[in-house]
């Protein structure tokens, strides 16, 4: 009788994470089918832009992400990029590409002022006050775009109620095991995951660091980068401090490529790691609640009760459930929705990313401490608190650094 209960409790605990997948399924099809209806945007709205790019080290193919901004088909555009230190050896990248692309604007800052412990905030900080433009568009530096990036990018300002664009990205992966685990994050739990609350929250309420575009009123209004440069996940407090004031926060009709590094599984752990515990601070009850999402250890667990009761049928249906509703939403985020057609290759890693992910979230109830770039943090109520580590004495107190930040020589 006992076991019969237990069951039945586990059988229906299971049925939550797959109705989760079938409401993302329904989310992310809406959401792309509405988007292939709707004409594309054809606006004669195309202000300057200013793109900001923070760069800390060499990330895989760094030149050819760079030079993808270098040969945008828009009108009017700069390119900054802010390293911290004058030795950063992006540096020698940066100047190659200014001898490569002489008739593009581009220039190197070296050097940023410490106005919080987010060190890659500092350098948003800096650029923006350096930004000819009021339009600014701001990405990580592993993040590679197409021609008319700017052109998708720029004609929803032309709405007032506009306040930040951003965007979904498509992989590339050198086939590793760990950049294959990596970049299905987007198709099984980004993507969907912020079409489903954008639709049971009605809006967009944050934003994406691989595209960040706003304006520097929208900026000021807000507080500037300084309100955040404590904080952990500053693309979200962007987006969601924007939305806050009413304004839209639009996604891109088209999504921008992420190379992803070769890593091994445990830098790939700390990655989903880190990732978890920025979550747990910035939405701990949606934290919480994804228990429920959590669909490959509630379809184990459904299926061994099952089995111990003599219910082989039930056990299948669970685990075949889980597999084609799971291997669907990445199939239909990839490669229908975003149109990556080289993920089907990937869909075998499913369950392990599963199985990942799903330790990386519990182990972030118990942690607090990430590894960011090789500095040590510890985050607590979304902000970041350094720990003791020569990492983080070396970036901020490079010699004559803070003296010289508004040196001219330091600007090339």
């Amino acid at each position: 009788m006992l076991l019969h209960i237990l069951l039945w409790i586990a059988v229906v605990l299971a049925a939550a994470p797959l109705a989760y997948y079938l409401l993302s399924l329904y989310c992310v099809i809406s959401y792309f089918r509405e988007l292939r209806k709707s004409p594309p945007l054809k606006s004669s709205y195309l202000p300057p832009v200013s793109i900001l790019k923070p760069v800390r080290g060499v990330d895989r193919e760094a030149y050819e992400n760079f030079a993808s901004y270098c040969r945008l088909d828009y009108p009017g555009y700069e390119i900054i990029f802010a390293v911290a230190e004058p030795d950063d050896p992006a540096v020698p990248v940066i100047e190659r590409l200014q001898s490569d692309f002489p008739r593009c604007s581009i220039r190197l800052i070296k050097g940023a002022e410490r106005i919080g412990t987010n060190s890659k905030v500092n350098s948003l900080y800096r650029l923006v006050q350096e930004a000819k433009y009021d339009l600014v568009v701001m990405s990580d530096s592993d993040v590679r775009v197409d021609p008319d990036y700017l052109s998708v990018v720029a004609p929803p300002f032309a709405d007032p109620q506009v306040g930040a664009v951003t965007a979904f990205y498509r992989c590339i992966t050198a086939g590793s095991v760990a950049a294959d685990l990596g970049a299905l994050g987007m198709y099984l739990d980004s993507a969907p995951g912020a079409l489903v609350a954008q639709r049971l929250e009605g809006r967009m309420q944050f934003a994406f660091g691989w595209t960040m575009a706003t304006t520097k009123r929208h900026l000021s209004e807000i507080g500037g980068w300084e309100a955040m440069a404590n904080y952990h996940s500053d693309d979200f407090e962007l987006g969601n401090r924007i939305a806050r004031r009413n304004y839209r926060v639009e996604l891109m009709r088209k999504p921008v490529w992420m190379v992803f590094p070769q890593e091994t599984i445990g830098q790939y752990f700390r990655h989903e790691q880190r990732w978890s515990i920025g979550l747990k601070n910035v939405r701990p009850t949606a934290y919480r609640w994804l228990v429920l999402t959590h669909g490959l250890p509630w379809a184990l667990l459904a299926a061994a009760f099952a089995a111990t009761a003599g219910w082989g049928g039930i056990a299948a249906t669970h685990l075949i459930a889980y597999l084609v509703l799971r291997l669907g939403l990445a199939w239909t985020t990839a490669t229908w929705g975003l149109g990556d057609t080289g993920a089907w290759k990937k869909l075998w890693l499913v369950p392990l990313r599963d199985a990942i992910s799903f330790i990386a979230w519990v182990g972030g109830f118990f942690s607090e401490r990430i590894l960011w770039r090789g500095l040590a943090y510890r985050v607590k109520n979304g902000q970041l608190f350094p720990m003791a580590g020569a990492g983080l004495m070396k970036e901020s107190t490079a010699p004559g650094l803070s003296a010289n930040i508004t040196n001219s020589e330091n600007i090339t």
